[in-house]
Formats: structure tokens, C-alpha cells, sequence
């Protein structure tokens, strides 16, 4: 056994030497550190059909460590799922071996890594993925010394323990050097193990190039029941080459050719090991049940509702009519109003506390696994997940963000509540769907067609309870908008969404008393943004656009807006923005929407200036120049 083993550790090393120097950039000797971790686990330990990938009951394996990937192609060339040549394509240009495993070119990964600290969080969604479905499968996930540094990975081992997840194994690859200097920690192996178990973790701590031992761990954690098992290995980084195992200064420096075959003399010279990984029982899992007609909730018009209420009711409808709806919280449920899906589906609810890095992983995990995952917090708060949430994207992984309490709207708990940044970063993200919806049926109705999006979604809540404008039949296509209020003698377009589009429909009804017509359209629908009535409300109202966001000026809805206009060479419209740019404080949501200037009173202000500053002296009603955009 340990002499196949050895061959198959040395074998590992010797490909990720070649393919990295093939490659002329890469990290050797961080996956070298690992090669008879990944030797017994891949031989002895894994169970996983490599022609069937995604199957239900395969293990999973998450390199937490990503930048380590040269070992896991190697294995997968040891385990026959890819070839020599295509090893050796390696962080070449159209290679499905990129710098970092990355899902989506290699499908024999589940998710991207290499943004460090975030492997755990989304083992920890595969493992309550496991026991929800009734699946026996282990997740495997192996980290590097120096990510234990990030905060996510001790607030996954937290999750971790409290769900009891004995069909989780964190691995930890304690090579002692990082990037620049020795880590943290060191070598100091019980340190590690004291602080897995200080959070409820099985412990153990090993030589993590003595195969037998590396067997007999994992052996041990495959049997711990109650608890999660941590294997702490202390290894050497480089290990196999004498120049440079142990050796500062070689983090992410692939050896040049005549290096490399010395260090390949040095671990025997080339292997061609080929192994069987076992592949996993055809176990069914817990019955599932059928889905059901969807039933979405319904307001009266007229009815005050906040569209956070509506997100929690919509949630449950779905969750009714779905069993692979999943919703997950960081302890504001009652505020979310997720806390009815709790009500009604607890299995399928995961209090995630305040961690909201480790909630948006674990959401993750349960995606790639075939969950409609949504998860809710506040707005404000998702922005310390934002790495996460661009990871996501990066894994190809589809998950439904709700972010509550948006804005200074919200009121007296001041801005540190607020979210302001939301639609911005959100627009950002890499195939992103954002959408902010104004009354409770718009909501119910978005959140339906949400969970038929691939990618990462944004939905924009608010606090405040608004009236329903529209009818419970209305569509809301994702792409489109909604025009209000309209005539042939619009002087000017007031662009608005959520809580200000009620100021707008306010502003309206004065300026109409004032003989001054606009039209007034509800832009629900952020990203992708309706162009097509963007253009038609230029052309038809004189070129003259106010935006009205709840939201700090950069990024948000108004550069939406000016991006619908991004190509035109001729005609551009007038496009002023009315947004947050002070830092506000707390107070009513009336005063803090006035204060901003985003109120009814603000916006007749805004356009009756806009119209009577209009170029030729224009009065209410004229024709002017149409300008370059400008906010």
C-alpha cells in the first residue's frame, strides 16, 4: 500500500513541477506540500464517478487552496479524467486548466477558488446539502495554513460545529511559509488543533507526509460521528527537492527547465501511476417531494405593504410549491421576513447568525448541488459578503440575494442600517440580475421569475410600507419597466424605483395641479435596464430625464439610466440625477428623504428648474436642444 502511495505522491509532485514550468508560471511548491495529502484521499478515501460529475451521491472535493490546483489536475490525470497534454496546457490561453480551478471551463470542479478563506463555508453547504437529501456522501475540503488567517473560515468552522456535521473533513495543509513571509502560526500544529476544538471540531494533528498516518486520519474522521474532523498536517512546502522544500521565497515561482529536471532526478524521475477512484454507492437519498403549482400571495390595491413582507411571503409560496428551495438568514428574519419559510419548512431554513460571508458560501455549496438557495439580509450588510458574492459568479453558482432595509428611507437607525452601495456593487457583479421592486405584487411576481435565473440575483427591499399600486395580474417582465403616468404633453421623464417612485407619483399629482405634465416610469428592473422605453421617453419628452434613487449617486440607478444612452453619438438627453450625497443621519423617513433631496417636494423643484433653464428660453412645454448627458 504505502509504496503505490508513495509512487502516486511522487508522481503528483513530479506533474505539478512540469506542467507549472510548461506553463512558466504557477505554484509548485504549494502543491507539492500537498501531494500525499491528496495521494491517500484520491487512492483510498474519495468516491467519485469522473464520468458523471455531478451525481448526487458523489463525494466532494473542494480545494480551498486553489492556487495549489497543479496537484489536483495531476490527480486528475492519475485518476485518468484528463490526459498529459492537456495537463501541460496548464494557465494557457483557452486551457480548461486555468491558474485557479474555475467550473466554469473545468466541470470536473464544482467551484472556483483561490480568493482564500471561502473553501469551508461552501463544504459546510455541501455537507447540509448531504444530510437534507438523505445522501451519504463526505465533502473533503483542503486549505492552506495561511487562509486560516481570514475571519469567514473560523466563522465556517462556528456553522460547521453547530450543525454537527460529521460528513464534513477539513483538511489543513500546514506548510509554514505563505507568500512573503512565515505565517501566523507556523509550524505550531497544536495551536490549530486547540483552536478546531475550541470550536466543537474532532482535532487531530498529524504528519501530513507520513502516509500511513495521513490513512489512519482519515480513517478516523470517516468514522467520528457528531462532530466534524479537522486533520492538521504539518508538511513542508516544496517537499521532494532539496533546493527549495522549507525554503522561503519560492511561493508562486515555477522551476525553470533545467530545475525542474533536477528536481524530477531528485523524486525518482517521471511515473506513469494510474488509479481507480472508487466510485459511489447508487444510494437514492430521503424521498423528495413533487413539486407544486406556485400560489403567490396577493395585495388589494390601494393596501400599504412593505415589499420586505411581500419577499417573505412570495419566499414561502415558493418554498410551498418547490422542495429544493432553500433560505438561509444572518439573524434578522423577522426583519427579512424569512422567518415564514422557517415557520413552515425548518429543514429547509439555515440560520447562518451574523456571518454573512460564511451564509453567502454555504449558499454556495447548496447551489452547485442543484438548490434554488436564497438568501436575505440587510442591504448594508451584504456588502462585507461582496467577495463571496463575486466568487459566486466566478463559480458559475446561482444564488438569490434579498437585500432589506435600503436607503435612508429606512429611518431613525441611521446610516450604519442603511444600504447605500447595494445597486452598485450588485450591477458589478458578472452576469448579475438586479431588480428593485415598488409594491408588494411587483415583488411576489419578480421573486417567481428570480428563481428561474441563472446567476446571481439581487432583489432591493424596503422597510417602509408603501401603497400597492398595481394589480396582482400585472407581468413584470425581468428587462423591463413600467410607465406610470403619460401624455402627449410630458415636459420631461421622472426615472424612479421603490420608495422614491411613490415620492414621484406624489411630485406628479402637484406639478399636474400646476399645469405641468411628466411622465413618470418605474424602473423595477436595474440590470438589464429597458432601454427600448428609456429611448422612446427621451425622444418624447424633450430629452430631459430626472433619476431618483435612494441610493448614494455613484453607480446606482441613475447610471443605469445613463448607460441605456452608452453608443448614441447624436441626440443625447439631459439626465440629472437626484441621489444621496451626504452622509445622512437618523431621523424620519420623511425628513431623511428630504434631507437627501430625493423627496416629492425635490423632485418638482428638479424638473420645474430643468424646464425653465431649458436652452432657447423654453417655458413648460417648449422643444430644447438636446444636450450631452451629463448627471
Amino acid at each position: 500500500m504505502t509504496a503505490t502511495l508513495a509512487d502516486l505522491a511522487a508522481q503528483l509532485r513530479i506533474d505539478s513541477i512540469r506542467c507549472t514550468t510548461a506553463a512558466g508560471s504557477g505554484h509548485p511548491s504549494s502543491s507539492m506540500s500537498a501531494a500525499d495529502i491528496v495521494a491517500v484521499l484520491f487512492e483510498k478515501y474519495l468516491r467519485f464517478d469522473f464520468q458523471r460529475p455531478h451525481a448526487r451521491n458523489n463525494d466532494r472535493f473542494v480545494l480551498s487552496k486553489g492556487h495549489a490546483c497543479p496537484v489536483l489536475y495531476s490527480a486528475f490525470k492519475a485518476a485518468g479524467a484528463i490526459d498529459d497534454r492537456e495537463l501541460l496546457s496548464l494557465r494557457k490561453l483557452g486551457s480548461r486548466l486555468e491558474g485557479h480551478p474555475n467550473p466554469h471551463v473545468l466541470p470536473l470542479v464544482d467551484v472556483a477558488t483561490g480568493s482564500l478563506g471561502q473553501g469551508l463555508a461552501i463544504g459546510v453547504g455541501m455537507a447540509l446539502t448531504a444530510r437534507m437529501d438523505g445522501l451519504p456522501f463526505r465533502t473533503y475540503v483542503l486549505m492552506g495554513d495561511s487562509e486560516t488567517a481570514e475571519g469567514s473560515v473560523w466563522e465556517a468552522f462556528d456553522k460547521a460545529s453547530h450543525y454537527q456535521l460529521d460528513n464534513l473533513c477539513a483538511v489543513i495543509d500546514v506548510n509554514r511559509l505563505g507568500q512573503s513571509r512565515e505565517t501566523e502560526l507556523g509550524w505550531n500544529v497544536e495551536a490549530y488543533v486547540a483552536r478546531a476544538r475550541a470550536f466543537g471540531w474532532h482535532a487531530i494533528a498529524l504528519d501530513g507526509h507520513d502516509l500511513n498516518a495521513i490513512d489512519r486520519a482519515f480513517a478516523e474522521a470517516q468514522a467520528k460521528k457528531g462532530q466534524p474532523t479537522c486533520l492538521v498536517c504539518k508538511t513542508e512546502k516544496g517537499r521532494g527537492y532539496s533546493l527549495i522544500a522549507n525554503k522561503d521565497g519560492w511561493h508562486g515561482k515555477p522551476l525553470p527547465e533545467d530545475k525542474a529536471r533536477e528536481a524530477i532526478g531528485e523524486l525518482g524521475g517521471e511515473r506513469n501511476v494510474r488509479i481507480q477512484v472508487a466510485k459511489p454507492d447508487a444510494v437514492k437519498g430521503a424521498r423528495q417531494d413533487a413539486a407544486a403549482a406556485l400560489t403567490l400571495p396577493t395585495y388589494e390595491a390601494g393596501e400599504k405593504v412593505a415589499t420586505r413582507k411581500a419577499y417573505g411571503d412570495a419566499l414561502l409560496a415558493l418554498g410551498n410549491a418547490r422542495p429544493d428551495v432553500v433560505a438561509l438568514d444572518a439573524e434578522v428574519s423577522n426583519s427579512t421576513y424569512s422567518d415564514e419559510f422557517h415557520k413552515a419548512h425548518p429543514k429547509r431554513y439555515f440560520e447562518m447568525f451574523i456571518a454573512e460571508q460564511n451564509m453567502v458560501s454555504t449558499a454556495v455549496g447548496m447551489a452547485v448541488l442543484g438548490k434554488k438557495a436564497f438568501v436575505s439580509t440587510f442591504a448594508a450588510f451584504l456588502s462585507r459578503a461582496y467577495d463571496q458574492i463575486r466568487m459566486a459568479a466566478v463559480s458559475n453558482a446561482t444564488i438569490h440575494l434579498c437585500g432589506s432595509h435600503a436607503g435612508v428611507s429606512i429611518g431613525e437607525d441611521g446610516p450604519s442600517q442603511m444600504g447605500l452601495e447595494d445597486l452598485s456593487m450588485m450591477r458589478a457583479v458578472s452576469g448579475s440580475t438586479v431588480l428593485y421592486p415598488s409594491d408588494a405584487n411587483q415583488t411576489a411576481k419578480l421573486l417567481a421569475q428570480v428563481m428561474e435565473c441563472q446567476g446571481i440575483t439581487y432583489l432591493r427591499t424596503t422597510r417602509e410600507k408603501t401603497p400597492v399600486l398595481y394589480p396582482a395580474t400585472e407581468a413584470f417582465p425581468i428587462g423591463g419597466s413600467k410607465v406610470l403616468r403619460h401624455s402627449g404633453d410630458d415636459v420631461a421623464t421622472v426615472v424612479a424605483a421603490g420608495i422614491t417612485l411613490h415620492e414621484a407619483l406624489k411630485a406628479y399629482e402637484q406639478m399636474k395641479r400646476e399645469g405641468l405634465t411628466v411622465r413618470v416610469i418605474d424602473l423595477y428592473s436595474v440590470k438589464p435596464v429597458d432601454m427600448k422605453t428609456l429611448h422612446k421617453a427621451a425622444r418624447e419628452t424633450h430629452g430631459r430625464l430626472v433619476v431618483v434613487e435612494d441610493h448614494w449617486a455613484e453607480g446606482g440607478l441613475t447610471d443605469a439610466v445613463l448607460e441605456a444612452f452608452m453608443g448614441e453619438r447624436e441626440r443625447l438627453p439631459t439626465v440629472v440625477r437626484l441621489a444621496v450625497t451626504k452622509m445622512p443621519g437618523s431621523g424620519k423617513p420623511a425628513e431623511l428623504l428630504s434631507a437627501a433631496g430625493i423627496d416629492a417636494e425635490h423632485i418638482v423643484e428638479c424638473v420645474t428648474s430643468l424646464v425653465e433653464g431649458s436652452p432657447r428660453g423654453a417655458a413648460r412645454g417648449g422643444t430644447p436642444e438636446w444636450g450631452h448627458t451629463h448627471a
